[in-house]
């Protein structure tokens, strides 16, 4: 009796620790090594370190696209290849929280250049613009100007306003 009980509970754990994938709580946007205009999303930990120990299929959002990324050794490529240079909003979220980046993809004839934008970014600079308005009025044609560009600039990249508004709340919850 108790080693039938033993068998099944040593079986029991070996397939639950089979069943658990490892969760993906930080990731790197590349360029892909075969230089084919599409991105590599490489799972790494906190301290940016690629994690070659993700395997498996997770779902990811790419600016408000539901994808499934197979990943092996740590590194999944985005299907979609990237004709201009644009923003891309990659988002997967787990059991421990929503993880985001906003990456601007600049390219430059076969390059593909990904930066990393921290989201409060994109809140800062209406702010500031406002405030840079109220106390100087005589720099409101200025200030007008300068936020039609940034509008202009995030919306011909591909930032749309849910985007937007999306990357920066993502961006003051990571905050508290």
């Amino acid at each position: 009796m108790k080693r039938s009980f033993l068998l099944l509970s040593l079986c029991l754990i070996s397939l639950i620790g089979f069943a658990q994938n490892a969760a993906i709580n930080n990731f790197l946007v590349k360029e892909n090594l075969l230089k084919n205009n599409k991105l590599a999303i490489i799972a790494a930990d906190t301290l940016n370190n690629p994690n070659e120990n993700i395997n498996g299929t997770y779902t990811f959002s790419v600016s408000g696209f539901t994808q499934i990324l197979k990943f092996h050794d740590g590194i999944a490529v985005l299907p979609l290849p990237i004709d201009k240079s644009t923003f891309v909003y990659i988002k997967h979220q787990n059991d421990t929280g929503t993880h985001s980046k906003l990456v601007y993809v600049y390219k430059k004839d076969t390059d593909l250049s990904p930066y990393s934008i921290n989201s409060l970014w994109l809140f800062i600079i209406p702010i500031a613009l406002i405030i840079v308005a109220i106390a100087f009025r005589k720099l409101i044609i200025f200030v007008v100007i300068a936020f039609l560009i940034f509008v202009y600039f995030n919306h011909s990249n591909g930032l749309n306003i849910s985007t937007f508004f999306e990357s920066i709340f993502d961006g003051l919850k990571n905050l508290i």
